[in-house]
């Protein structure tokens, strides 16, 4: 037998043994928790056939505490390239069944250089993470190994979309990369996610609490706001990031892909011209509103269940893939507060960096009062959003649809924060605040002094509301561009993106902006 063919049978057999990652007792036991191998959750996040590995070969440099008599190929990650619906993805996949998927240098390097080579080929980068977090033997050189990291996850934002999902624990420094990526997916029962465990916790302040109540996906979800989605599976985790990057182009560079529409672009959605009740003080659900406009009512929401007084997400217009910001009347009114502003602020933020066109409903009555919003810093977090809107390039359709009171108005992409064309329907009342707080201060005292001081509240109500609370006073100034007709919202707002199409604004030249943190 020649050589060649026997150093080919040892390339097989070191491919085999790569594959297998630290071991199929070390598979079985990822198996009996629920999880799926590193490679097996890249088969089902890729197009079939389509992963090329990277550094396969790789082992780990380190001699402290004996770990040269312990090596594995690939070092516990696994790194490549392959497609998703015929696009270009960079993937990475931690494998716990090797040192608990634990970073060391050699893996950091893997990390890297699959992030430089999306950076060069402007492609997204998929990160699946399972892991103990740094490697200890390894000292130093693992901490460095995740600065590494982190300072592309820095590079690459805003220039090409990244994406993380928590697939098993994620602690400690090792939190900070998916934090840094654009969007956060969780496994609800299976992941987590912290900067100290429930052991440091307990000795620190004294508090019992388990990995799930610290750091689960749930309380990510709703409470924090560090992960986008809590999802119930991995499978379902790997469709929504297929599904999401459906929605985003392949860099900063390029437009998101225009898929076919089969809904009428004139489709008249009647329910919407009676959905807005009568009395001021009622809610409808802005889902309603959502799913009547949107290409066969198709909304991909984003962080549905932190801030839910304040929607966003991705739906299409015509096929066109765009942002929509909403506020939520069935939730503290539509109040914008700290939770609400930072959420929509950082959504903003991510649909201009990526050409993605904003569509914002609004129905907001002002920011949510309170020693505890103010405490907490709520003219910061607001600012964060009127920022947003305010240096955002893409194209901007704004429809009001009820209330948009005061410093709220001003903030959700009005026609002053550079907004392209604001619409308003019938039913907007447009004002500094609503009628019966502007009447306290107009009138406080000749109400206070009248015979019948609710008849005259109610009297001077009814003439600031013809006078102030509708669309038409500020249609005056030219600040709303049309008043139409709630059932033919879905037409306007495709005729006005097709119109905003070619839109070209740049702002002025800077380093870099230094946005209200």
């Amino acid at each position: 037998m020649s050589n060649q063919i026997e150093s080919v049978k040892e390339l097989i057999k070191l491919r085999e043994k790569a594959r297998l990652g630290g071991g199929q007792k070390r598979i079985d036991s990822q198996h009996q928790k629920g999880k799926y191998t590193a490679r097996e959750r890249i088969a089902m996040l890729l197009d079939g056939g389509s992963f090329e590995e990277f550094d396969m070969f790789v082992t780990h440099r380190c001699t402290n505490f004996g770990m040269q008599d312990s090596t594995f190929l690939g070092d516990g990650v696994v790194t490549g390239y392959g497609t998703i619906d015929g696009r270009l993805v960079y993937v990475f996949a931690q494998d716990f069944t090797i040192f608990g998927g634990s970073l060391s240098e050699s893996f950091a390097m893997k990390i890297c250089k699959i992030m430089d080579q999306a950076m060069k080929m402007g492609a997204p980068v998929i990160g699946l993470n399972d892991s103990g977090g740094a490697r200890i033997q390894e000292g130093v050189n693992a901490l460095a190994g995740y600065a590494e990291i982190f300072q592309r996850n820095i590079l690459a934002s805003g220039v090409v979309p990244q994406i993380s999902a928590i697939f098993g624990p994620c602690a400690g420094g090792a939190v900070y990369s998916p934090a840094l990526t654009d969007f956060n997916i969780m496994t609800k029962g299976t992941s987590y996610m912290f900067l100290t465990g429930p052991k440091v916790v307990k000795t620190v302040t004294g508090e019992d609490v388990t990995q799930e109540e610290l750091g689960g996906a749930s309380v990510h979800a709703s409470k924090s706001g560090v992960v986008h989605f809590a999802v119930d599976t991995e499978e379902d985790g790997l469709k929504l990031i297929r599904k999401l990057l459906s929605y985003l182009p392949q860099n900063n560079l390029e437009e998101a892909p225009l898929q076919p529409c089969n809904d009428p672009i004139d489709r008249l959605e009647d329910t919407l011209n009676d959905i807005i009740p009568d009395s001021p003080n009622k809610p409808y659900d802005m889902y309603q509103v959502i799913g009547g406009i949107v290409d066969n009512g198709e909304f991909l929401e984003v962080h549905k269940e932190y801030a839910p007084n304040m929607i966003v997400g991705f739906a299409r217009f015509n096929g066109m893939s765009v942002g929509i910001v909403a506020n939520q009347p069935k939730i503290l009114a539509g109040c914008l507060d700290i939770n609400s502003s930072r959420k929509a602020a950082r959504f903003v933020r991510f649909c201009d960096a990526f050409n993605i066109p904003i569509v914002t409903l609004v129905d907001v009555p002002g920011f949510l009062p309170g020693t505890q919003q103010e405490y907490g810093g709520i003219i910061l977090h607001g600012a964060k959003l009127l920022y947003a809107f305010g240096e955002a390039t893409v194209p901007k359709v704004t429809v009001t649809l009820r209330k948009s009171y005061g410093g709220a108005y001003c903030v959700m992409s009005s026609k002053h924060l550079r907004g392209d064309i604001n619409y308003a329907w019938p039913t907007a009342e447009i004002a500094v605040m609503g009628p019966s707080g502007a009447i306290e201060v107009l009138y406080g005292k000749e109400t206070a002094a009248a015979e019948d001081p609710v008849k005259f509240a109610t009297e001077k109500e009814r003439e600031y509301r013809a006078a102030f609370a509708n669309p038409y006073n500020a249609a005056k100034y030219g600040y709303i561009d049309d008043v139409i007709e709630p059932r033919n919202t879905r037409f306007r707002v495709i005729r006005a993106l097709q119109q905003l199409a070619t839109k070209k604004l740049v702002n002025p030249a800077k380093k870099h902006d230094n946005l209200p943190l």
